[in-house]
């Protein structure tokens, strides 16, 4: 049974259409969906020092959802590709992780646009803003050395049916 929450806005991956310019209206919605994602936090991780310092269950269910609002709620620019599949932007591209709960993120962008020379930076920035809200993030290198990112959620906070 949904909630009705996760109609209309749907946070960037870097796998659909450029997202809206960040306008006032985008802006409002990323803000909301940030806010309300921290709230779900301080309700749900009441066992927690910290409840808004790790990811909640309803994180862990939708990491590709919950990292998408992280990264864009920090202001990190997402990647787009356009309707034939051309990479259109340069920015980060979220996919399901190797591991149950994870999320892979790449720094990607159209050819020529030297994202490869700027990606250790950028996934830098990525794994900061989503180790301050309590994921595990760690660095490696993939095909032809490109790096990339695999984000987990913490130890403990993975459901029963999670891995």
């Amino acid at each position: 049974m949904g909630t009705g929450h996760e109609t209309g806005f749907e946070p960037a991956t870097g796998d659909g259409p450029q997202a809206p310019e960040r306008d006032g209206k985008r802006s409002a919605s990323v803000r909301t969906a940030f806010e309300g994602m921290l709230q779900i936090r301080r309700l749900t991780n009441t066992g927690h020092a910290d409840p808004q310092g790790v990811p909640a269950q309803w994180e862990t269910h939708r990491p590709v959802r919950a990292v998408a609002i992280a990264l864009e709620a920090s202001g990190l620019a997402a990647s787009a590709v356009d309707g034939s599949g051309v990479r259109t932007a340069t920015g980060y591209r979220l996919q399901q992780g190797e591991t149950p709960g994870g999320v892979r993120v790449e720094w990607l962008g159209p050819p020529g646009s030297g994202a490869a020379h700027t990606e250790e930076a950028e996934l830098a920035r990525c794994a900061a803003v989503l180790r301050e809200l309590g994921w595990t993030v760690l660095l490696y290198r993939g095909a032809r050395r490109r790096r990339f990112l695999e984000v987990e959620p913490p130890a403990g906070t993975r459901g029963p049916n999670d891995g």
